[in-house]
């Protein structure tokens, strides 16, 4: 239990502080936010740190008689859910109708209490660290009665725009090497990005999990960090960590919760094949990647390849990769199951990897029919024919910016390889 007085004086505190904050840049994401029903509840999930309370404040600047409350704050540990009952009369008495709650999944029974101020016509904004607790939660208690976005670390026309950079070549090697976490990309110590990634294993999956083999976990966690765009098979991790396969899978899982990671299955028609092929492994952020990582290799590949997944991902793309017959394609974006396009990375195409790139493109296309696709690089911009088949080479920060939707093939012509 805690007193109301703590409450209300923790409430003053934060809501104080968050509206005297210096919100900065305005996320691209606001626009997609600014429809809030009351008739729903609005959660925003992401990585820790990746700017959700910022996100909340630059909504609360927006928003009429709106009420903040931070519950991962010590002053506020021993909040149960029937401290909820003086919440309802601190809300009350000044008559507030926008409701935020950060990290309210602290809460045992949250939802019962989102539910009932939807049920009482309040406007609920809720943010949360944890993909999977909030899903779950919501799934059994506000089914239907909640809308779920995700917010991601800066992406890089946030950056740009944030610092202030053209858009071009220069500015991506500026992001791939200060990624997108807005504090880091401020300050540029690198302590702070070593301090995250320690909170997110301990405070976001070992005491909220209970995870005893603690240094398992860890060493598990920089391999995976280590190994971006690389194919990952628990069965034959377990060897490398001691460790049971299911264990290892309950990791995976634990880690993909708490956004640090993404898994990407191969593409296949069959959920069961899906499951038993190795994933590839991709890490939230590039600074963040190369801060952990005890890989000293410079894998610009990698990396590129890595910005690409995560860009693809924010737009909630189905995303999978390809291999066939030894040939391998990055990326295969799906809508509703059917493939829609298809996308290889490499950092420069050259007269050495042309022919193994486009082998692993051109099977692809093949096998699904599809005439036209992409080769993702760092700064070349060309379009070829090859076997009648279309394949548009275009720079990583064209891509991602959507400036490469022009007539492409009218202004380079059909050149052949």
């Amino acid at each position: 239990m805690v007193p109301k007085d703590i409450i209300l004086h923790v409430s003053a505190f934060q809501m104080s502080d968050m509206k005297s904050e210096n919100t900065g840049l305005e996320r691209f994401a606001i626009p997609k936010l600014s429809d809030i029903h009351t008739t729903h509840a609005l959660i925003i999930s992401g990585i820790r740190r990746c700017g959700k309370s910022t996100l909340m404040a630059q909504m609360i600047k927006k928003s009429a008689n709106a009420f903040y409350l931070n519950f991962d704050d010590l002053r506020l540990a021993d909040f149960t859910y029937k401290d909820f009952a003086l919440l309802d009369e601190i809300i009350s008495a000044e008559k507030y109708k926008v409701l935020f709650f950060d990290e309210i999944q602290i809460v045992k029974n949250w939802e019962l209490y989102v539910k009932q101020k939807l049920s009482e016509k309040f406007k609920v904004i809720v943010t949360g660290s944890n993909a999977s607790l909030l899903s779950k939660e919501l799934g059994t208690r506000l089914t239907g009665r909640h809308f779920t976005r995700e917010l991601f670390p800066f992406s890089y026309s946030e950056f740009i725009k944030f610092k202030s950079l053209k858009t071009g070549a220069v500015s991506f090697q500026k992001y791939l090497e200060a990624g997108g976490f807005p504090e880091y990309v401020k300050t540029g110590k690198k302590e702070y990005l070593t301090q995250l990634f320690s909170d997110i294993l301990n405070r976001d999956i070992i005491v909220r999990h209970g995870v005893r083999d603690v240094s398992s976990l860890k060493r598990l966690s920089v391999f995976l960090m280590s190994n971006i765009g690389n194919l990952i098979s628990a069965t034959k991790l377990q060897q490398s960590f001691s460790v049971k396969t299911p264990t290892i899978l309950e990791y995976f899982s634990y880690l993909e919760d708490t956004y640090l990671i993404n898994f990407m299955p191969k593409f296949s028609y069959s959920l069961k094949a899906q499951a038993v092929n190795p994933k590839k492994v991709y890490a939230i952020d590039s600074a963040l990647q190369n801060t952990v990582s005890t890989n000293w290799t410079d894998n610009n590949g990698r990396r590129l390849e890595n910005v690409i997944y995560w860009h693809l991902r924010r737009e909630n793309k189905e995303i999978y990769y390809f291999s066939e017959n030894g040939k391998e394609c990055d990326f295969i974006i799906c809508e509703n199951d059917n493939p829609k396009e298809i996308i290889q990375v490499c950092y420069e195409l050259n007269a050495e990897n042309r022919d193994r790139e486009t082998a692993g493109l051109k099977a692809a296309m093949d096998f699904f029919k599809i005439s036209n696709a992409k080769i993702i690089t760092y700064n070349q911009d060309d379009a070829y024919i090859q076997d009648g088949k279309r394949i548009s080479v275009i720079p990583v920060w064209k891509y991602i910016t959507q400036k490469w939707k022009i007539k492409i093939f009218q202004k380079m012509g059909h050149r052949r390889f």
